[in-house]
């Protein structure tokens, strides 16, 4: 039996999705609220839509014949979507709204946490009134993390001691329009990520990536939805043990264990502190970049997975080649605080040599792609060492030239990667 698989979400994540299942016995669809040039040549056909509306995505779905459905962003997910499509006999990988709550509500994530015992929670408070959080931050013996309950595309959270000063951090809070806040420990170490696939109590797990949120080179300036990652040939990274790596799967596995029900992918993002591994959040979908890190090394169909997931099947076991891989973002000039838009992409998947290009956030005209105020697009070296793979997209990002861009050069490089590896070092005091 042919499937017809119907693809929710435009960004460079979808688009590395789009590719793992273009090599598929898939027909492939696509929906978003932007049209991504990437994905549009290897669909079948591509709707613009609101695809937090979950009314429209069911209907999209429904007109072409979908038989599955992967949902990318987190949006649709909070909205819903996934339970539309399931209701409509359209079996969608990502967790139901309810389920969602893992990334879509942080004060529900902690609780759930804390309540089910699952490792690796950080101290932590929820607060619906300003000021009492500012009283709490008075308090407190030590520097926290102040996060909004909800969704803020991975821009909302402020760390005093790194980011913000504790006056910073309560004139934040009070200036700010969240309904809900939460306080968190503050967690020094260094940041990885595990992916996992879910479906029936099965979880299939993925190499760890590092993500580099901040906009800069050396770890300097605000807070991105992401500028690049890396992976390593072996599913940790050079900064950790194997124990590490198999206590972040630990945790995925008691979190998917207590939550009943869940499918999709489950993203553990966390810190490898003095005192071990601990949970910074989960989120219900792939991450991205992560997911460009993750997928082009993936050898098992990922179709199979999607088809083994709806039958109630045992999940296929996931292999991958064992090669590192290194991400990097280019950005419009001013991204994230003020970013220009109108700048003419110079690079195509021919230009970008060995590396593989994902396109993001881009505007498709009629004489070429452009730049929007979000990440425009990724370039993907894969490698046999972290070296490699990061002079493969470094020679990428040349190609596409610096005119109205910005990027990260320093992803990936040894230094930075020594840097990541010291500091764990001299957390454990070795």
């Amino acid at each position: 039996m042919s499937e017809t698989v119907l693809l929710v979400g435009g960004g460079g994540r979808e688009h590395a999705i789009a590719r793992a299942l273009a090599n598929s016995a898939a027909d492939l669809y696509a929906c978003a609220g932007n049209r991504n040039p990437g994905i549009a040549r290897l669909a079948e056909g591509v709707e613009t839509l609101d695809t937090t509306n979950p009314v429209a995505v069911r209907s999209y779905a429904q007109e072409v014949g979908a038989t599955l459905a992967v949902i990318g962003p987190e949006a649709p997910l909070q909205a819903g979507v996934a339970d539309a499509l399931d209701e409509a006999g359209v079996y969608a990988f990502g967790p139901q709204q309810a389920e969602a709550r893992i990334e879509t509500d942080k004060g529900f994530q902690r609780r759930f946490m804390a309540e089910h015992s699952i490792p690796g929670c950080p101290d932590f408070e929820e607060f619906r009134d300003a000021e009492a959080a500012c009283e709490y931050i008075d308090a407190y013996d030590g520097d926290l993390a102040v996060k909004p309950a909800g969704l803020t595309g991975g821009k909302g959270v402020r760390v005093i001691g790194d980011q913000v000063t504790a006056e910073e951090a309560k004139a934040y809070i009070r200036e700010s329009d969240y309904d809900r806040i939460v306080l968190e420990e503050r967690l020094v170490g260094e940041e990885f990520t595990v992916q996992a696939f879910v479906a029936d109590g099965d979880v299939r797990v993925t190499p760890a990536v590092q993500d580099h949120k901040r906009a800069y080179e050396g770890d300097e300036g605000p807070n991105t939805g992401g500028m690049g990652s890396y992976s390593d040939a072996a599913l940790a990274l050079p900064f950790m043990d194997e124990s590490d790596y198999t206590d972040a799967v630990d945790i995925i596995q008691e979190t998917v264990h207590a939550l009943d029900g869940y499918k999709g992918v489950l993203y553990g993002q966390f810190m490898l502190t003095a005192g071990g591994v601990t949970v910074v959040e989960f989120n219900a979908r792939f991450g991205d970049p992560e997911a460009m890190n993750t997928l082009p090394v993936l050898t098992t169909d990922f179709l199979d997975v999607l088809v083994a997931a709806r039958d109630g099947e045992p999940l296929p076991r996931l292999r991958f080649e064992r090669q590192a891989t290194v991400c990097k973002y280019a950005v419009p000039e001013g991204y994230p605080t003020d970013p220009e838009s109108g700048a003419r992409v110079a690079i195509d998947e021919e230009s970008a040599g060995e590396a593989l290009l994902y396109y993001a956030s881009v505007d498709e005209r009629e004489d070429g792609v452009y730049t929007t105020t979000s990440r425009s697009f990724a370039v993907v070296g894969v490698g046999d060492s972290i070296t490699e793979a990061e002079s493969i997209a470094e020679k990428a990002l040349s190609a596409a030239g610096e005119e109205g861009l910005r990027m990260r050069h320093d992803i990936g490089k040894p230094d930075l990667v020594q840097r990541r590896v010291d500091h764990v070092a001299e957390l454990r005091g070795e």
